[in-house]
C-alpha cells in the first residue's frame, strides 16, 4: 500500500499538458476544483468524467499510475459511500428496510456521485499539477501568481518554496517509510494481522525512526541551502522565464467554458422544474 502512493511524484514527458506554463496549470487546477464542487447532477459529472479521461489521454500518463493514485483512498471511498447510503433519506418507498436501516434510491445515487467526485478531484488535480509539473516549475508558477502580495510584505517566495519542498519530499518519505517497514518486518514486526488497535500500536516503532529521519533530512537540506548561499528571492534571477503561449490560452478557454457550462447546469433545474421525466433524468440533484 505504501508503494502505491503517487502523490507528489513527477513523471517527465512532452505531452501538451507537460508543455503548459505552470501558472496556467495552477489556474486550470483551481477552475477544475471549483467545477467539481459546483457539479450537482449526472450531466455535470458526465462532463467532468469525460474531461478527466481526456486529460489522462493527453498527458500520456500510464493508466496504471492513475489506478495506483486511487488505491490508497479506497477505504475513504467505501466509508463515504456507506455513510451516504445509510444516512440519506428519500421521499419514496425504501429499496431495503431492516430494523432502523432504510436504504433509498437517493442514498445510492448520492453515494455514487460522492465517490465519483473524490476520484475525479484527485485524478484531475494530480494530472494538472504534480504528475506533469516539476517541483521547481511549480514553485516558480506559484510565486509568479502570488507576486502581487509582495506589496503588502507577504513572504511569497518562502511560501512557494515551502510548498515545493513539501511536495518534493512526499515520495522520499514514502520510500523511507517502506524501507523502515521492511527492516521492522525482518525483525519480526507484524503490521497486517490483529485488531485495529493492535495494528495501530505496531506502527509506533515505525513512526519514531521516520520522524528522526525526517528531521535529519530537513537539517541536511537547510545546511546544503546555506552552504550554497541561498538567500530567498533577494537578487535572485530565473533560468527560465515564464511566458504564456497559444496552448495556454486554449486550455484556459476550454476550462472556463466547462466551468460556465457546469454552473449553468446547476442553475437550470431551478428555472425549468416543469419538464417532468426529462428534468428528473438530466437534473437529478445529489
Amino acid at each position: 500500500m505504501i508503494s502505491d502512493i503517487t502523490l507528489g511524484q513527477f513523471f517527465p514527458g512532452y505531452s501538451p499538458i507537460h508543455r503548459l506554463d505552470p501558472r496556467t496549470k495552477i489556474i486550470l487546477a483551481t477552475l477544475f476544483i471549483i467545477a467539481v464542487f459546483v457539479a450537482v447532477n449526472p450531466v455535470s459529472f458526465l462532463l467532468l468524467t469525460v474531461l478527466t479521461l481526456v486529460l489522462i489521454a493527453i498527458s500520456r500518463i500510464s493508466f496504471k499510475v492513475i489506478l495506483k493514485s486511487i488505491k490508497p483512498i479506497v477505504f475513504i471511498l467505501l466509508f463515504t459511500a456507506l455513510i451516504n447510503i445509510f444516512m440519506t433519506k428519500g421521499e419514496g418507498t425504501p429499496l431495503l428496510s431492516f430494523w432502523i436501516i432504510n436504504i433509498y434510491e437517493e442514498g445510492i445515487a448520492r453515494a455514487v456521485m460522492m465517490a465519483l467526485r473524490v476520484i475525479i478531484l484527485i485524478v484531475g488535480t494530480s494530472i494538472l499539477l504534480t504528475y506533469t509539473t516539476s517541483p521547481i516549475s511549480l514553485t516558480d508558477g506559484l510565486e509568479s501568481l502570488l507576486s502581487p502580495l509582495k506589496k503588502i510584505n507577504v513572504p511569497v517566495h518562502t511560501f512557494a518554496m515551502m510548498m515545493s519542498i513539501a511536495l518534493r519530499f512526499i515520495p522520499t518519505l514514502v520510500e523511507e517509510t517502506e524501507k523502515i517497514m521492511n527492516a521492522q518486518k525482518s525483525r519480526g514486526a507484524d503490521f497486517t494481522s490483529g485488531s485495529l488497535v493492535q495494528r495501530a500500536k505496531a506502527l509506533i516503532p515505525l513512526l519514531v525512526p521516520l520522524f528522526v529521519s525526517s528531521f535529519k533530512r530537513a537539517e541536511e537540506l537547510a545546511t546544503a541551502m546555506e552552504c550554497r548561499c541561498y538567500r530567498g528571492d533577494k537578487n535572485r534571477t530565473k533560468l527560465v522565464k515564464l511566458e504564456y503561449h497559444r496552448l495556454d490560452f486554449a486550455f484556459m478557454a476550454i476550462f472556463a467554458l466547462m466551468l460556465a457550462g457546469i454552473i449553468c447546469l446547476a442553475i437550470l433545474p431551478y428555472k425549468f422544474e416543469s419538464f417532468g421525466i426529462i428534468y428528473n433524468l438530466l437534473f437529478y440533484k445529489v
